[in-house]
């Protein structure tokens, strides 16, 4: 609910599309809380499905995708965080396909992302994957950020992280802003 009651509280208009109907009506029990003279809207839907039959124009996206399977948010099949590896790609570049349709010619679309690994380890270059989407999708990369996220227990699991496989511990995701050509 968060992106959606600070974009009204700050006077703009936002319309947020989520899967799950109970979180829909947990974001709209806020807004009216909140922002009771300009609550959110909230689409209850598959994003792929609800973008497609749209026929109205935005300025901006913003979005904070699941991360493949990273976490699973429910056990609704047509969920992005349900499916596998190929399946996930396919739908989630859709629905980019279908977000930039809806974009004005030079809006722009901001999507943090994160790499994740595979069941061996590998990373799957989820930015890489999310900047090509776009590419096909008419929206060329206009701003590029590193967003550190607090350090926290990441510190403490390193060592562990480490001595099991070799690997890092990851504190940051990347802001990959869009403008649409």
């Amino acid at each position: 609910s968060v992106r959606g009651i600070v974009a009204n509280y700050l006077g703009y208009k936002y319309t947020g599309i989520e899967l799950r109907e109970e979180q829909v009506f947990s974001n709209i029990e806020q807004g009216n809380v909140i922002v009771p003279n300009n609550v959110p809207e909230w689409i209850c839907g598959d994003s792929e499905i609800m973008l497609r039959r749209m026929d109205r124009q935005f300025d901006f996206i913003f979005s904070c995708p699941p991360y493949f399977n990273l976490e699973v948010y429910s056990d609704l099949p047509n969920d992005l965080s349900n499916m596998q590896w190929n399946d996930f790609l396919y739908k989630y570049s859709t629905i980019i396909q279908y977000s930039i349709k809806l974009l004005k010619y030079g809006g722009y679309a901001c999507f943090v992302v994160g790499d994740i690994r595979d069941n061996h380890g590998f990373y799957y270059d989820f930015p890489g994957q999310t900047k090509t989407a776009f590419s096909k999708a008419g929206a060329k990369l206009y701003n590029d950020a590193v967003l550190l996220n607090v350090v926290g227990s990441a510190s403490m699991r390193a060592s562990k992280i480490f001595d099991a496989g070799k690997k890092l511990t990851k504190i940051h995701q990347n802001i990959l802003v869009f403008k649409k050509i």
